[in-house]
């Protein structure tokens, strides 16, 4: 009889929602036709939940039903108002909707975590679901959602490597902090990889005061920790003191220094007339057909500029080793390593998340906007990196021993 009712009851609920789908009410937050059929589905799922509870405890028990307690709790349907069943010794332990729970699901944290990860605000994601869902989170809560990333970012940060990575580039880019009152920039550490196979991954993100090569060594240390033994080529700018911190952790490793950076601290000491000749004839440095080569343009192009522009000619002459490393390497090498360009495509990634933040409120904030842009990055990179097949090959033939090791055979 019992289950012919609600049957019936179900029935009718199914026609109210048809009546009210036709008249224009919207499927789902307050008011939604789905949310009674929502509510519904809950609270027979609590129901059950208590029934099994007093049939495990047995006749035996004295403990019984004590009435219902009245519960709001959120979805992505929206907010909705419940009836959880309570027993008289406080043993029942719901799992449909625990204790002291105000999100039925995870679906609203996904969400949450998707609109944060694409650089909204906490304001802006308010308003979006306010008016998707009819829901109202306060930035504490939608804080505290995010937050709940950390533990992951921490594991993240932490796991293991891989022995060997052919290729490295490590930059840093800056952000604005507020710290004790006031707004400071704090570098952000980032190393990007490529392993045997090709694939591109982020290794590791480090927050610093300020960008130097003693913070720089500290951070080559714990690569090392987390199981890095070799790396073929790193590619870095022209920071003092950097080249030399990678030569003495990884002995083995050659030191690109990026061109792109080079040309750009250059170009800063030219006046505005002289830039584009100026930069013409510093271009022929690096494209021409091989070293000797390239020293010959130098040659010519500090005879034409060398009298007015001592700095950047001193510059050149100084690092020209690691300037021109990557003419020792064949063709398709060459290009992947002679300028931090890789790492620079997912700063700018980083960058459209983060472009609307004038200042961040704290390292953390800063850290889970990175860690959700990275997430994103790693799924578009999914595959080898562009034209692996012929770089592999190169460092094949160029390092040898050092990339076939018994596990790439």
């Amino acid at each position: 009889m019992k289950s012919t009712e609600s049957n019936l009851d179900m029935e009718a609920l199914i026609k109210q929602m048809g009546e009210e789908l036709r008249s224009g009410k919207p499927l789902t937050g307050t008011g939604g036709v789905f949310t009674p059929l929502i509510k519904k589905v809950i609270e027979s799922s609590l129901e059950g939940e208590m029934d099994a509870h007093l049939k495990q405890e047995g006749k035996t028990s004295k403990n019984r039903r004590n009435g219902r307690g009245r519960k709001n709790v959120l979805s992505s349907s929206g907010g909705l108002e419940i009836f959880s069943p309570r027993d008289r010794n406080g043993t029942f332990e719901p799992q449909t909707v625990k204790k002291r729970q105000r999100r039925l699901d995870m679906d609203l944290d996904k969400k949450i975590l998707s609109l944060y990860g694409r650089g909204m605000s906490y304001r802006d994601i308010q308003d979006q679901l306010k008016e998707m869902y009819d829901v109202e989170l306060s930035v504490g809560t939608l804080n505290a959602i995010t937050d709940k990333i950390l533990p992951d970012i921490l594991e993240w940060q932490q796991r293991p490597l891989e022995g060997v990575y052919p290729v490295m580039w490590l930059d840093a880019m800056h952000f604005k902090v507020r710290e004790h009152g006031k707004v400071v920039t704090k570098a952000v550490y980032n190393i990007l990889g490529v392993n045997r196979d090709g694939e591109k991954q982020v290794l590791g993100i480090y927050f610093g005061d300020n960008e130097s090569s003693s913070f720089w060594r500290s951070v080559l240390h714990e690569l090392k920790q987390r199981g890095v033994q070799d790396i073929f080529v790193a590619c870095i700018d022209n920071l003092s003191g950097f080249g030399d911190a990678v030569e003495d952790i990884f002995p083995q490793t050659d030191v690109q220094l990026c061109l792109v950076h080079q040309m750009r601290n250059s170009i800063k000491y030219a006046s505005h007339l002289d830039v584009k000749p100026l930069v013409k004839d510093l271009k022929k440095i690096y494209t021409a057909l091989n070293e000797q080569a390239a020293a010959q343009y130098l040659v010519q192009a500090e005879e034409k500029w060398g009298k007015k522009y001592k700095v950047i000619f001193r510059s050149w002459n100084n690092n020209w080793v690691r300037l021109t490393n990557f003419y020792k390497y064949p063709p398709a090498l060459r290009r992947v390593i002679y300028t931090n360009n890789p790492i620079e495509s997912y700063h700018r990634m980083v960058r459209k998340t983060t472009k609307t933040k004038g200042a961040f409120t704290s390292e953390n904030a800063i850290v889970k906007q990175l860690y959700l842009a990275t997430v994103n990055a790693q799924t578009r990179w999914n595959g080898t990196m562009f034209a692996w097949t012929s770089v592999r090959r190169d460092l094949v033939d160029y390092f040898d021993n050092r990339f076939l090791t018994d596990d790439t055979l």
